[in-house]
């Protein structure tokens, strides 16, 4: 399995496809079983494209230190350093979408384009989920890595997809349970997130930006798009509709295609 050694870790990183890099984050609890087929055949036939495991996930090493998502963003600058990728289309998803807003705006220079799915911008300006589902993400507890699994996954899909695709379900939560993180990983990325803030910086992104979000999120609200559209310099927005945190069910390949236009130049980016 290929690893490479950035900073203080070890990173895990598969490479498909060939062209210009386009380097995808994933979120948290994620490492590279959490990508669907389609959400890597797609890109991989335009692009290099590059997943890897974050601090803390699959076969990624997990330090013994406080997490933050300036941390994340700096490994994945590493990661492209130890891979000689100078620069990059950056695509990030949840907690990935914290990091890649890190990245272009610490490393300009480094991000092509920018693609922020089912994020938000942290800090007083970020709209959060219900008091309910704040306490179960904060609340320390002893649980099963089938148990966090499930209970991850109950938020990330609409209710009508979750009760009418069990086989894709089951199927999805036994892959994403052969390298499960740990609980004290977990948290170390959740302490990460309620850290993190980019709302008084957002200006200075300089990389077209498409932010892409579900109209039934309920992780994170889809208002935050609205906050990061308007602050984002010329950012162009995508509501899904019946769509929930898992961004690419129940129309994966329309997602796909909408993220690829927007990379060819088939988009144009509208000022808001």
């Amino acid at each position: 399995m290929p690893t490479i050694k950035v900073n203080d870790i070890n990173i895990y990183y598969e490479i498909h496809g060939e062209g210009f890099p386009y380097v995808m984050i994933s979120g948290s609890p994620c490492d590279v079983n959490w990508w669907i087929p389609e959400q890597i055949e797609a890109p991989s036939k335009y692009f290099k494209t590059i997943i890897f495991d974050n601090r803390g996930s699959g076969r990624t090493d997990k330090s013994v230190m406080d997490y933050s998502i300036k941390m994340f963003a700096d490994d994945t600058v590493g990661l492209m350093n130890a891979l000689n990728i100078e620069k990059a289309h950056v695509l990030g998803v949840s907690m990935g979408g914290m990091i890649a807003q890190e990245i272009a705006l610490n490393y300009p220079e480094r991000v092509e384009k920018l693609v922020l799915c089912c994020t938000h911008c942290g800090g007083s300006k970020q709209v959060y989920p219900s008091n309910e589902i704040i306490q179960m993400m904060m609340t320390p507890r002893k649980m099963t890595p089938e148990e966090l699994v499930n209970e991850i996954l109950s938020l990330c899909f609409t209710d009508d997809f979750f009760k009418n695709n069990p086989d894709f379900i089951e199927s999805y939560k036994q892959r994403i349970l052969k390298i499960p993180i740990s609980l004290d990983s977990y948290q170390r990325q959740v302490s990460a997130e309620m850290g993190f803030s980019t709302a008084m910086r957002l200006k200075k992104i300089e990389a077209p930006t498409l932010i892409l979000h579900g109209t039934e999120d309920v992780l994170v609200p889809p208002k935050n798009a609205e906050i990061l559209a308007k602050r984002i310099p010329g950012a162009k927005m995508i509501m899904l509709d019946k769509t929930a945190h898992f961004l690419f069910q129940p129309y994966p390949e329309r997602v796909s295609i909408m993220i690829n236009d927007f990379l060819t130049e088939k988009i144009e980016i509208e000022a808001h």
